[in-house]
C-alpha cells in the first residue's frame, strides 16, 4: 500500500467517474419492455387487477386398476367453465402419457449417450422406450348428451371442436373414456408409474398424469398447449374433484382430497384408528400397521373394491395404492385449524419412514406457513414408492429407503447413477421439498410449462429456510451461495428466463440459481424484514391464482421500495458470475502545510528506506568529493528536512488566509484509503466487506450494489478511518456467490488447497495374462 500526502481540496477528486462504462448504463437500465405490459388483469405493481380472470374445470372421474396387467381403465367427466373475455371455438386438452409413445416427439428428440459412459440402466432404458406400448388408448370423446365429439390428436396434447363456441361466462361438459399401460417408473425414468417387489410379487403403483387434464388458457398466453417433452411440467386449471378409484381389495389407497367412504374400505380397526389419528393430540397413530403390511402381501386378492374421494379447488389429482402399504398419521397445528399429515410406504422403508416422513411433512407446513400463508387443504400425504420425488394437490410421491439390512447413510452417496436415494437427509429433504410444491405451484398457480424456476426456485428458497430449521448444520444442497458458483461459472449455461424444456443442467437452473439469488436478496441485498413481507405479499396475492415472472419482480419491489431491476437483469437474464476483485489500495494522508510537521515525516520515512542493492554494495566505495573538498558547495551541507524561516512564513502566511474551519481541517487526524475494486464476473453485486485495524478492531461495511452504476466495470471507494488498516476482505461470509476468492484479499492471501497421492493402476500384461490362464489349465 501507497501513503501519498495531498492537499485537501483534491479529495473530492477521488473517486470521480471521468469516464461512464457503456455497461453500466444497461446493468441497471430499467427491466422496461422486458416484461409484460401491465393490464387491467396484472397491474404494474405485480398485483391482480380488477379484471384479472381464470378458466376453471371440475372433473368426476371413475377409474379402475388392473393389478395383473398394470393397466388404467377410465371414465371422466369434465364441466369446463369459460370464465375469459372470449368465445372459444375448441379447447385443448393436454394427454401427457402420450410422451411413452415410441414415436413420440419425446423420444425422437432424445440426443445420443456418451457412450464412453454408458450405465446398464440407460441401455436397459432405452431398448424399454422403443417397445413400450405407452400412450392413451382414447376410446370415446362426448358431450353432456353422451354424443361424439370431434376431436384430433397433435402428439401430447387433444383439440376437441365445438359445435358452437363456448361464449365468455358459459361452461361446457366433455367426457372421456380411455385407457393406457402404467409404466416401470424406474425404468422410464417417468414421474408416475408403477414399482414391482419381486420377492413378494407385489406392486406399488404411484398414479400421476393419469387422466386426460384441461390445457391452461390465459391472459398472457392464449392456450398453453406447447408439447410436453419430459422436462417441462404442468400448466393446470383449478377445480372441484369426485374420484372413485376401483383397486383389489387388499390394497390401500393414498390420494388427493379427503377420503368419503372409510367404511367401505377400512377395517373396523382400522376405522377407529383413523378416526383417533384426527384427534388433536399431534401424536402419530399407525392405521395400518407393519405387521398387517406383511400379511397382506400373500393375501392378493381378486375382489375389486373402489375407494372414493373429493378435492376442492385442487388444480391436479394424484394416487397410489399398493397392498404393500403401511399407513401412519398424526395432526398438526395449522393456524387456527389443524392439519392431517400421513405416510404411506413398505416395510422396505423401514426404519427410516416411520421415524421422518410425517414429521418431516408436519415441519414442511409449520415453516412454509411462516414465509407464505396458512395451508388450506385438509390433508398432507407423503409416499414411498418409485418415483423420487413428484408432487401434487396434497400428496407427494418421495424415494429413499434404506438397505436391504435397514441401514442407511445419513449424508449424499453416490452408487452407480443414484446420488441419493438411500439418505437420512435425502429423504427429509426430498420431503420438504415436495410437500413445499403444495404452495408453489400447487396453490400459487404458476405456469411450469413455462417457467419452471417460479415453482422450482421458489420452493428450494424455502426449503433451504425449512432445512436450516430442522437442525443445526443440516447438510442442505442448494441456497447457500458459495454451492453455485461452479455452475455460475460453466459454460454449459442458459439465463434462467429460458423455456423449461431447453435448459440446461435443470437442477441447477431451475432450482439452485433463483433459490440462492432469492436467499442472497434476502440476506444481503433487501435484509429479511423487507424481504419476507414482500415475499408474503406475493404469495397471498397469487395463491389460487396463476403469477407469470412479471407479476413476481414487480410484487417483491411494489411491496419493499427497493429498486431491484438490476438484480432480475442479472440474474436471471444473463448468464454472468460474480467476481469482485479488490485490486489496489492506496493510503491518503492530509498534509498539515506545517513545515515542523511535515519535514519530520518526511525526514522518517527517507531514513525508513531500505537502500538499493547497488547503493549497498557502493556504501565503501571511495568518493571523489572525498578526496578534493574543494568541490563541495551549499547543497553538499544543506539538510533538505530543516525548517527553513522562509517555510514558516510561508505557512504564517497560509494560515492568515483561511477561516477557523478550514485550519481545523488541516488538523485532521485521519487516514483516506481508496480501495479499487473490478468487477471480473460481469454481474453487479453489493460489496461486503471486513477491515481489520491495527489494534485487531474489526468494522463490516456493505456497499450497495448501486456503487457500479456509472462504471459497472471499476470502481474506487474512500474508507476514512483513524486507525491504520491491516487487512481487508471481501465476502467474508461468502454471502453474494463470488466464484474467485483468491482477489478477495488485501494483503493478498493464499488459499490452500489440499490434493491427494494416488499410485496408478498397472494395466493387465497380455503375456503375462495369457500365462495366468495357461497355468490356471487343469493338468490332464
Amino acid at each position: 500500500m501507497h501513503i501519498r500526502y495531498l492537499v485537501l481540496v483534491c479529495l473530492a477528486l477521488l473517486g470521480s467517474p471521468y469516464a461512464v462504462a457503456d455497461s453500466a448504463a444497461e446493468k441497471f437500465a430499467q427491466l422496461g419492455t422486458l416484461l409484460d405490459t401491465p393490464t387491467a388483469s396484472r397491474l404494474a405493481s405485480g398485483a391482480p387487477g380488477p379484471g384479472y380472470w381464470q378458466q376453471r374445470a371440475d372433473y368426476v372421474i371413475e377409474i379402475s386398476l388392473d393389478d395383473e396387467r398394470q393397466r388404467l381403465e377410465g371414465n371422466e367427466t369434465i364441466t369446463y367453465y369459460n370464465n375469459s373475455p372470449h368465445p372459444l371455438s375448441y379447447l385443448w386438452v393436454q394427454l401427457d402419457q402420450n410422451r411413452f409413445q415410441p414415436d413420440s416427439m419425446a423420444n425422437r428428440s432424445t440426443t445420443a449417450p456418451d457412450f464412453q459412459r454408458f450405465p446398464y440402466k440407460a441401455m436397459a432404458r432405452m431398448l424399454e422406450n422403443e417397445q413400450f406400448e405407452g400412450g392413451y388408448d382414447i376410446q370415446a370423446v362426448t358431450d353432456g348428451d353422451g354424443k361424439e365429439r370431434q376431436y384430433t390428436i397433435n402428439g401430447t396434447m387433444m383439440r376437441i371442436d365445438l359445435q358452437t363456441p363456448l361464449a365468455p361466462g358459459g361452461r361446457e361438459e366433455i367426457g372421456i373414456r380411455w385407457a393406457y399401460q402404467i409404466p416401470n417408473a424406474d425404468l422410464l425414468r417417468a414421474r408416475a408409474g408403477y414399482e414391482y417387489f419381486e420377492a413378494d410379487g407385489n406392486y406399488i403403483y404411484e398414479i400421476a398424469q393419469w387422466f386426460p387434464r384441461m390445457a391452461a388458457y390465459t391472459d398472457y398466453e392464449g392456450w398453453q398447449n406447447k408439447q410436453f417433452l419430459g422436462a417441462g411440467e404442468f400448466a393446470l386449471e383449478l377445480g372441484d374433484y369426485t374420484v372413485r378409484i376401483t383397486v383389489p381389495a387388499d390394497h390401500i389407497v393414498a390420494a388427493t382430497g379427503e377420503l368419503q367412504n372409510p367404511e367401505d374400505v377400512l377395517s373396523n380397526e382400522q376405522l377407529e384408528r383413523w378416526q383417533r389419528a384426527q384427534e388433536v393430540s399431534g401424536e402419530l397413530e399407525f392405521i395400518v400397521t407393519p405387521e398387517e403390511a406383511k400379511r397382506r402381501e400373500s393375501s392378493k386378492t381378486k375382489v375389486m373394491r373402489t375407494w372414493q374421494f373429493k378435492a376442492s379447488n385442487v388444480r391436479d389429482f394424484a394416487w397410489a395404492s399398493s397392498r404393500k402399504f403401511i399407513w401412519d398419521a398424526r395432526t398438526a397445528a395449522n393456524g387456527d385449524d389443524e392439519v392431517l399429515a400421513m405416510s404411506f410406504y413398505p416395510n422396505e422403508a423401514e426404519p427410516l419412514w416411520s421415524q421422518y416422513s410425517t414429521a418431516a411433512v408436519v415441519h414442511a407446513i409449520e415453516h412454509y406457513n411462516r414465509y407464505t400463508f396458512q395451508y388450506p387443504y385438509p390433508v398432507s400425504i407423503s409416499v414411498n414408492g418409485p418415483v423420487g420425488g413428484m408432487e401434487y394437490p396434497m400428496i407427494t410421491f418421495n424415494k429413499p429407503r434404506p438397505y436391504a439390512d435397514k441401514t442407511y447413510w445419513d449424508l449424499h452417496q453416490k452408487s452407480g447413477d443414484k446420488t441419493w436415494e438411500r439418505s437420512k437427509y435425502g429423504l427429509i429433504s426430498v420431503i420438504i421439498h415436495e410437500v413445499g410444491h403444495n404452495y408453489f405451484p400447487m396453490i400459487v398457480n404458476s405456469d411450469e410449462r413455462q417457467w419452471t424456476w417460479m415453482d422450482e426456485g421458489l420452493n428450494t428458497y424455502l426449503q433451504y429456510l425449512t432445512e436450516q430449521a430442522w437442525e443445526e448444520d443440516f447438510p442442505s444442497r442448494r441456497g447457500p451461495p458459495e454451492k453455485i458458483t461452479a455452475y455460475m461459472t460453466s459454460e454449459r449455461q442458459v439465463p434462467i428466463m429460458t423455456n423449461s424444456e431447453s435448459v440446461l443442467q435443470l437442477g441447477n437452473n431451475a432450482y439452485g440459481k433463483p433459490a440462492t439469488a432469492l436467499n442472497i436478496l434476502r440476506e444481503t441485498v433487501m435484509g429479511r424484514e423487507l424481504f419476507d413481507f414482500a415475499f408474503r405479499e406475493y404469495a397471498k396475492r397469487w395463491q389460487f391464482k396463476r403469477p407469470t415472472p412479471a407479476d413476481f419482480f414487480r410484487t417483491m419491489e411494489d411491496a419493499s421500495a427497493v429498486d431491484l431491476d438490476w438484480f432480475w437483469r442479472g440474474w436471471f437474464y444473463t448468464t454472468d458470475h460474480v467476481d469482485i476483485a479488490l485490486d489496489d489500495i492506496s493510503r491518503y494522508q492530509i498534509s498539515s502545510r506545517n513545515p515542523e510537521v511535515e519535514k519530520p515525516i518526511e525526514r522518517a520515512k527517507s531514513e525508513a528506506r531500505e537502500k538499493t542493492r547497488s547503493d549497498q554494495r557502493n556504501a565503501d566505495m571511495e568518493r571523489l568529493i572525498e578526496r578534493h573538498p574543494e568541490l563541495r558547495d551549499f547543497y553538499n551541507d544543506r539538510d533538505e528536512f530543516a525548517v527553513t524561516p522562509y517555510e514558516v512564513s510561508e505557512y504564517e502566511k497560509l494560515l492568515r488566509g483561511l477561516a477557523d474551519w478550514e485550519r481545523a481541517l488541516l488538523e485532521t487526524e485521519r487516514d483516506f484509503y481508496a480501495l479499487s475494486f473490478s468487477n471480473q464476473g460481469g454481474l453487479v453485486m453489493p460489496i461486503p466487506l471486513r477491515v481489520t485495524y491495527a489494534d485487531d478492531s474489526v468494522d463490516e461495511i456493505m456497499l450497495p450494489a448501486e456503487i457500479w452504476r456509472k462504471n459497472a466495470e471499476q470502481v474506487t471507494r474512500i474508507i476514512m478511518s483513524s486507525k491504520e488498516i491491516t487487512a481487508i476482505e471481501v465476502d467474508p461470509y461468502r454471502e453474494i456467490a463470488d466464484a474467485d476468492r483468491g482477489n478477495n484479499h488485501w494483503p493478498r492471501k493464499v488459499e490452500p488447497t489440499r490434493f491427494e497421492l494416488f499410485k496408478q493402476k498397472e494395466k493387465p500384461n497380455p503375456m503375462r495374462q495369457g500365462e495366468k490362464e495357461a497355468w490356471e489349465q487343469p493338468i490332464r
